[in-house]
Formats: C-alpha cells, structure tokens, sequence
C-alpha cells in the first residue's frame, strides 16, 4: 500500500486539471473535478494497487476481477463517457448505449485526458499522446456518435495546433455550441500509430 504515492498522484492530477479547466473557461468543474478520489471507497483501493504509471484501477481489475474504486468513481463524475450510458429506448430490448454528453463535460472530459497523460508519460509526453491513447480502444467504447467525434476533434486539434490554440478553441467557441465537423475516425487512426512508449 502507498498511501503518500497514491494522494500524491490525485493531489497532481486535480491541480493540473484544474489548470486545464481554467484555461477553458470551466472554473467550478476544475474545482471540483475528481472529489470523489478521496472517498474510502475509491481511494483506499488507489493506494493498494497504486503503481506510478497507470491507473491503479486497471491494478484493481486484474487482481479481482472488478474495480469497485472505478465503479464508485465513474457513477459521481459526468466528465467520464461512461457516466451516460442508459439503456435504449429505440434499439434491442435491454441494450445499454451511450448518452450524448453536454459539452462542458466533454471540454472536461479532455481536460482529463491531457493532464493524465502527462501525468503518466511523464517527460516522454507530447501532444499526440491523447488522442493515440483514446484511439487504441475507440472501436469498443460505449460512447454517443457525436461524443466521440467531438473528443477526437478536440484532441486532434491538440496535435495538429498546440495547447494554447485548443484551450483558446474549447472556451471561445466550443463551449458557445460552434458546429463540430465529421470526423473520419479511421483516417485518423491510420495517421496516429500509437508511440512505441504508449505500447510497453
């Protein structure tokens, strides 16, 4: 168990999300964004299989089968795609699908992403590691259409622009409902091989 690791690392993370939030425009969310992390039940799991490099709930997973840190966790924070999901009202009786997220969480849910990797990748990071890090498993994810396009907007606005024209983007027109073009999901893929560090 590494309790000061594992507070250290949250501590980290919620400071630079913050600072990515602000950057945005989305002050309360950065405030409180990942409050439940300090919970019992999410954050005693953290500190047991708490690692350095990777989510300790991808530990957790593995070890037992289930990550109940992750199950608290993405039931109380709407940044993450898997908080809307409900079932269908339209396709095969029972199916679960994913809900079209508003787009303050989706501003937060990149947000997320950049200070996670970084955060994880340490100096190896760049600009590019986002999106290759959500492009890897995008096919799988229980995610609305146009939550998917948007993030892979977002986080390839990223690569191609920087960070200052992005955040400039998010907050000055994203947020105020500008028109988010088709993205070609797997053009893009085929242009984003993922690093060879993202792949040890």
């Amino acid at each position: 168990m590494n309790i000061l690791g594992h507070l250290s690392t949250i501590n980290h993370h919620r400071y630079e999300v913050m600072k990515n939030c602000f950057r945005a425009g989305l002050y309360w969310q950065g405030l409180t964004h990942d409050l439940s992390k300090y919970a019992p039940v999410e954050f005693i799991p953290g500190a047991v299989y708490f690692q350095g490099n990777r989510s300790p709930n991808n530990a957790e997973r593995e070890a037992t089968g289930v990550s109940r840190a992750w199950l608290h966790h993405k039931g109380r924070n709407r940044h993450h795609y898997e908080y809307w999901t409900d079932y269908s009202p339209t396709a095969k009786k029972g199916q679960l699908v994913g809900a079209l997220m508003p787009r303050k969480y989706i501003a937060e849910m990149f947000c997320d992403r950049v200070a996670a990797s970084k955060i994880y990748n340490k100096e190896n990071y760049n600009d590019s590691f986002p999106l290759a890090y959500l492009l890897q498993g995008i096919d799988s994810l229980l995610m609305h259409e146009k939550t998917r396009n948007d993030i892979v907007f977002l986080l390839n606005m990223l690569k191609e622009k920087g960070e200052d024209k992005t955040f400039e983007f998010i907050k000055r027109k994203y947020l105020k409902g500008v028109k988010i073009p088709k993205m070609d999901i797997e053009k893009i893929k085929a242009q984003n091989p993922i690093p060879e560090i993202m792949s040890k």
